[in-house]
């Protein structure tokens, strides 16, 4: 008996999941077979909208999963809607939508347990476009700063691993911008303005992966420029950080053709860096 009726219950969500399936407007319009969405439980709505969502129909999904909420506003299966409407969004690529429904997520249960995953998707809706940007890092300053609350919010959350090694490539991402730029420069000759691009790296993004480079581009620059104490001094921080990398080679090679050291000299920016990061005198 528990068989047959199992199998009737399959059997009578399938025939619902077919009648929703030949909807053809959401916002509480009838059906092409007539049957208003109104007259679905808030329990069917939600199996046909994740039916659409497995099926490659997110942007459908999403829209079911909001018509739950407008239908069955303060009840459980809303709750559970609303975080499916933002990972149905997600999925579909409509960040700003996706944010959305997530922050109302937030909004509205803060204390959840689902309210992690919350604000880990809406960090992802920021991260996921970073790529796309350009040189507008507008973006990618917003998507450090959600998955910073992640971390500190959620400390403890499954997603907490993930947002950390997301804020490092972001924060990755950002120096790599900024090396750009300053290569730019460079190639043209612009030697005060690549600097200051090469200078942000290492003022700002030390811990990042582009900290050897920027120090060489420094060398680089300042003996353009003549200004060899700086050169000097950035090839000394070099040497005391990052001797095995090819950039330390490079600037070794720089230097001793112009009969010059790596060591610290004179009282710039850089003499500064070279306390910090090589004596360890932060006053």
């Amino acid at each position: 008996m528990a068989v047959r009726g199992a199998a009737i219950r399959l059997v009578g969500t399938l025939a619902i999941l077919a009648i929703m399936a030949g909807c053809a407007e959401r916002k509480g319009v009838s059906s092409s077979r007539g049957v208003p969405l109104e007259t679905f439980t808030a329990e069917q709505i939600y199996k046909r909208a994740e039916y659409d969502l497995e099926n490659g129909d997110p942007d459908d999904a999403a829209e079911l999963f909001g018509e739950i909420e407008r239908l069955y506003p303060y009840s459980e299966w809303a709750k559970r809607a609303l975080i499916m409407q933002a990972f149905s969004y997600h999925s579909d690529r409509d960040y700003e939508n996706s944010r959305g429904a997530a922050q109302r997520y937030i909004d509205f249960y803060p204390a959840d347990e689902d309210a992690a995953y919350a604000q880990y998707l809406l960090a992802l809706s920021y991260y996921d476009q970073i790529d796309e940007v350009g040189r507008d890092q507008g973006l990618t300053y917003q998507a450090l700063q959600a998955l910073r609350e992640v971390i500190e919010i959620y400390p403890d959350s499954e997603y907490a691993r993930s947002a950390i090694l997301k804020f490092d490539l972001a924060f990755d991402h950002l120096a790599a911008k900024e090396m750009e730029i300053g290569r730019y420069y460079l190639r043209r000759e612009h030697y005060t303005a690549a600097i200051n691009r090469f200078r942000v790296v290492v003022e700002e993004f030390q811990t990042t992966s582009h900290t050897p480079e920027s120090l060489h581009r420094l060398v680089e620059s300042y003996l353009s420029l003549g200004l060899v104490e700086e050169a000097q001094t950035a090839g000394a921080i070099l040497a005391y950080n990052f001797q095995s990398t090819v950039w330390y080679q490079d600037s070794y090679k720089l230097l001793v053709e112009r009969g010059l050291t790596a060591q610290a000299k004179g009282d710039s920016w850089l003499r500064q860096v070279h306390r910090q990061m090589v004596k360890g005198q932060w006053l």
